[in-house]
């Protein structure tokens, strides 16, 4: 019964996969069309020797690695405090949330026009108002800045899948260990962060995998400068297939992309997904 739900999920992968690979072993250029042939390897020598291409795996090892150290640790700092009961809880919860719902585009342009410009930002209002020059981001840190945009979209994922597992707790342990004379760090050090490993494993390896892939917000804010200094592995696979208009290059570009977030995923879940079939 589920043979053709299988058979078209497959044909879903197969097909692109496969052009995807005929084209990367072929010489294809928009610019010159009738000059195509097969050229073996050539493609994903050229695209490993491109300049770019340390700066992009750099850069995307960088942004992956800090963006989930914030979001892991903010989630679980704001899962905690939003766990107790006070006013207003509710809204403040639906407000914590509401950026991951917000299109990467429309955060990237946000932060950049309303925020991070150096001269009607806000940021920059704060900093003249206590008498230090503002900074211009996207020139003189431009991959904080676009940390700090990615972050503010993921930290709310983290805050749900962390929030919801702290509805779980047992309250008695923690009842217990107060009456035992334990106070709010050696509650949090051995019964909520140990509670709360394995949502943060389920965390790491989702937001890695999508954080991979991160390309609206540096096409939108600094389109990958300057030089090469915010241009991740994604963002060189669009300047190869749309700006170059090299398809063969870029889809050597995008298959070596997939072999390293296949590798990823592996180590992930060896490493970090034990704690999946861990009991505490």
């Amino acid at each position: 019964m589920v043979s053709p739900s299988v058979l078209m999920l497959l044909a879903w992968m197969i097909i692109p996969l496969s052009m995807t690979i005929y084209f990367s072993l072929m010489r294809y250029n928009l610019l010159y069309p009738t000059d195509e042939g097969f050229v073996g390897l050539e493609n994903y020598y050229y695209f490993l020797t491109d300049p770019g291409f340390t700066a992009g795996m750099s850069n995307t090892l960088w942004l992956v690695g800090s963006v989930l150290l914030i979001s892991v640790v903010l989630g679980v700092l704001i899962a905690v405090l939003v766990d107790n009961v006070f006013w207003g809880r509710g809204i403040v919860r639906v407000m914590l949330i509401s950026p991951f719902f917000i299109m990467p585009t429309v955060s990237a342009l946000v932060w950049k026009n309303l925020l991070l410009n150096p001269v009607s930002g806000v940021f920059a209002a704060i900093w003249r108002f206590f008498g230090a020059q503002p900074i211009d981001w996207f020139t003189q840190y431009p991959m904080g800045a676009i940390i700090m945009i990615v972050s503010w979209q993921w930290v709310p994922f983290a805050v749900l899948m962390l929030m919801t597992a702290m509805q779980s707790l047992d309250q008695e342990q923690k009842d217990a260990a107060r009456l035992d004379g334990a106070g709010p760090i050696a509650i949090f050090r051995h019964i909520t962060l140990p509670h709360l490993m394995r949502p943060i494993a389920v965390v790491v390896m989702i937001q890695t995998i999508f954080l991979l892939a991160i390309f609206a917000e540096i096409f939108t804010t600094t389109g990958g400068g300057p030089g090469y200094e915010t241009t991740n592995l994604a963002f060189l696979i669009y300047t190869q297939a749309l700006l170059e208009f090299d398809v063969g290059v870029a889809s050597a570009g995008g298959l070596i992309a997939v072999i390293i977030a296949n590798i990823a995923a592996f180590m992930l879940i060896r490493i970090i997904g034990k704690n999946l079939t861990e009991k505490y």
